[in-house]
């Protein structure tokens, strides 16, 4: 029997540890992440592990709503130690659950704490974490340091200043820190929040947006400012990609009746979807940046969470809507104007993992190996069973050796086990096939593999 969390997890032969020795001596670049620029500017110490883990981790909150935790001992005011000691009476009960992995790696990484976690040692991890936070190293600048990251793209919206990105930048940090471009709340033009966003993006631009023409040019300007700070890539998590083509002139005349305050019907804001994709995805490819689309979620299902505590609060789900002809048809559009960016498509859904890495196959060819992407294990599918099925799927249909490798997609400064986590289950996987007779024990060869979808992959995807 194994021994939990052991030098071997999840390496089950001789090729699968030679290749998980090559992996993790890499350095990490978190090429996308949810991280506060503010916060890594800033740089304020946690005040325990209550703040580090539960302070915005929706992976936690949706595991404690599973096991029936209080929603104040989640997300409201009770204090830490109490929030963090309802947390531990939920994890044995996560077997099967990568959350499980991720906190002891965490704590082992991070704390040098190797009590597994549960009721019973609950005061004892509590305290042993909070003497090493206590004694220093837990800024997050520290954090991202320690962790080996060389550089990260957070996600920042077109209408924000980029403050603390020029601040950070400024700092002669041992690292990168680089914004992407996330324009979903110009695609969302339906929505309630639509039209002061707008308001913030003109004021910020100074001028006014009053056509659909200002507006893209506003997003070019904005991206512009983005690029000369280091930009590498646009971020979409609208959740789909519409086809509706349509004549200048009515895409003109929807935007134009949004502006005065009337609501669209739905193929109108299809329609200015699509036309204000197509622009951007043009500056993208302009500018070398990679798009990153990630399709397939379901979010904010419940409107009275939403109510209480906004977006983002683990109420979002997998969705499963037809999506193979228009975004087949939008990449080709793309494709016929020379406007197809380097693109990273993320899937949520695993009944489309086979179609999406299909059709990916569909528009490759040329500079960099592997232009078109599909994306790491994501969210829903960010586990073990969830990578391995991508990995032979991309293996089965694709070129494993181009893939990118992994992303946390985290907004938590102790989440970059999570590259371990993946390049164990990479190796794992390779030396599987190695031990199967499916591929040769070269052990240089399978070096080489592991350092590239490691880190050197991504870092000349983008440009690094």
């Amino acid at each position: 029997m194994a021994t939990f969390l052991d030098d071997d997890f999840l390496l089950e032969n001789e090729a699968a540890r030679r290749m998980f020795q090559a992996a993790n001596a890499m350095p990490i670049f978190d090429w996308h992440c949810h991280l506060s620029p503010k916060e890594i500017y800033e740089n304020t110490p946690p005040v325990d592990l209550a703040r580090l883990w539960l302070g915005g981790d929706h992976y936690k909150w949706r595991a404690m709503r599973f096991c029936g935790v209080r929603e104040d001992c989640i997300t409201g005011g009770v204090p830490g130690k109490e929030k963090f000691f309802a947390l531990a009476g939920c994890l044995p009960k996560l077997i099967g659950n990568p959350l499980y992995h991720w906190c002891h790696l965490e704590l082992r990484r991070y704390f040098g704490i190797q009590e597994t976690l549960g009721p019973q040692t609950a005061e004892q991890v509590w305290q042993k974490s909070l003497r090493a936070i206590q004694n220093g190293g837990f800024t997050p600048q520290e954090l991202i340091q320690t962790s080996g990251v060389v550089a990260l793209c957070t996600t920042d919206d077109p209408a924000e200043r980029l403050d603390y990105h020029k601040a950070l930048q400024m700092q002669a940090l041992p690292f990168r820190v680089l914004p992407a471009f996330r324009p979903d709340k110009a695609l969302a033009i339906e929505q309630e929040g639509f039209l002061p966003w707008l308001e913030q993006l003109a004021a910020l631009c100074g001028h006014s947006i009053g056509s659909f023409e200002a507006l893209t040019h506003s997003l070019l300007e904005r991206m512009d400012a983005f690029d000369a700070l280091g930009c590498r890539a646009s971020d979409h998590g609208y959740g789909y990609i519409p086809f509706a083509p349509a004549p200048a002139e009515a895409i003109e005349a929807g935007f134009r009746a949004r502006l005065r305050g009337e609501a669209l019907r739905c193929d109108q804001a299809e329609q200015y979807r699509y036309a204000l994709l197509q622009a951007l995805a043009a500056g993208y490819a302009k500018r070398g940046w990679v798009m990153e689309l990630h399709i397939g979620a379901l979010r904010n299902n419940s409107a009275a969470m939403l109510r209480r505590l906004g977006p983002d609060c683990g109420c979002d789900s997998i969705d499963d809507a037809p999506l193979a002809r228009p975004l087949s048809r939008f990449l080709n559009a793309l494709e016929e104007r020379g406007t197809l960016p380097k693109t990273i498509l993320f899937n949520l859904n695993p009944k489309d993992s086979a179609v999406l890495v299909a059709l990916l196959g569909n528009f490759q060819g040329g500079e960099p190996a592997g232009k078109l992407q599909y994306g790491p294990a994501w969210w829903f599918l960010d586990h073990i069973d969830g990578m391995r099925t991508h990995l032979r799927t991309l293996g089965n249909l694709g070129a494993l050796g181009v893939f990118i490798g992994m992303a946390t997609d985290s907004r938590s400064f102790l989440s970059y086990p999570r590259h371990e986590y993946f390049r164990r289950i990479f190796c794992g996987f390779c030396g599987d096939l190695v031990e199967r007779g499916l591929y040769p024990y070269d052990a240089a060869a399978l070096e080489q593999l592991a350092r590239d979808v490691a880190l050197r992959n991504a870092a000349h995807y983008f440009g690094l």
